[in-house]
């Protein structure tokens, strides 16, 4: 919270933070350039020079992981494939991390340039890097084991029963949603990735594992048709009274300003011609998720109390 607010009094001070506010990260990145690297290079011109860009992922279908034949692929690297096509960038050089949660440390640590895992921008996170504006919007819900014997159809159902032991990814929301609804910690099991989270419910060392409808129904699909489990009905999570829209995007170094604003110029242009559907519609995206994300923006989702 505190670099949000020092970033947008500096703008204030400028002259600058009613267009920012207005116009969200892609207005301020216009507005300004950030020296990058040797004779004051942007992290845009140096992509552009090298024709690819490294990429953050964490191997979570379908949001960014490896098919069979080793090609980084998923509903975030396609997007962002497509758009840095459109820049002169012609490769993706994948860089896996070992959790979800080493994916922001990297970024800063300047081992890949981008995130493209479907991240969900919320206040916490944006204190750490920037976002790009989100592609889509989803929801939550449960992997249980068929029939769902717990009855566990939102996280104050893990609360109220403190039998339950409740999987989450290591760096997720879902670990935060269910703390902030009650559910105690030593009922929580954390895992580094989503497989690993769904052999311990084959493996009956946790009652259901906690993460968003697309990533379960896609996996269930994938890899679990035959095994006796089922995906709960979605919603989504309530605290303190208020709705968590889980929106994802991409993520960028915060000095990175020319870059994020081009980003944000290309994924614009994809949205409205429809052609960001025609890419996410194989890894179980849908119109709803898409169109749900049109009038969101990083800015807003940054400063959502």
């Amino acid at each position: 919270m505190t670099d949000r607010w020092t970033r947008r009094d500096m703008l204030r001070r400028s002259g600058l933070a009613a267009a920012a506010l207005v116009g969200g990260p892609a207005l301020l990145g216009a507005c300004s350039k950030v020296d990058d690297g040797p004779g004051g290079q942007t992290a845009l011109d140096r992509i552009k020079d090298a024709g690819k860009i490294k990429v953050g992922f964490a191997n979570e279908a379908p949001y960014g992981f490896r098919d069979k034949s080793g090609k980084l692929t998923g509903e975030a690297p396609e997007v962002a494939r497509e758009i840095f096509k459109a820049l002169g960038v012609a490769e993706l050089e994948p860089v896996l991390v070992d959790s979800f949660g080493a994916l922001i440390p990297g970024l800063n640590a300047r081992q890949y340039d981008v995130i493209a895992a479907g991240m969900f921008i919320n206040p916490e996170r944006c204190g750490q890097i920037a976002f790009s504006n989100p592609d889509y919007a989803g929801t939550n819900a449960f992997l249980v084991a068929q029939g769902n014997p717990k009855g566990i159809a939102k996280f104050e159902d893990a609360a109220k029963d403190p039998g339950i032991r409740l999987a989450v990814l290591e760096g997720a929301v879902e670990r935060d949603y269910a703390t902030k609804s009650g559910v105690k910690g030593n009922q929580l099991k954390v895992f580094p990735d989503a497989n690993a989270a769904f052999r311990g419910l084959l493996d009956k060392r946790v009652d259901a594992v906690a993460l968003t409808a697309i990533t379960l129904n896609w996996n269930k699909q994938q890899n679990y048709a035959d095994r006796p489990v089922e995906v709960t009905q979605p919603f989504i999570p309530v605290i303190d009274g208020k709705e968590q829209l889980g929106a994802g995007g991409y993520g960028f170094r915060k000095a990175d300003t020319e870059l994020i604003a081009t980003f944000n110029t290309e994924l614009k242009k994809i949205q409205g011609s429809g052609r960001l559907l025609e890419i996410v519609k194989p890894f179980g995206f849908t119109a709803t998720e898409i169109d749900a994300a049109k009038n969101l923006t990083a800015d807003r989702l940054c400063t959502a109390a």
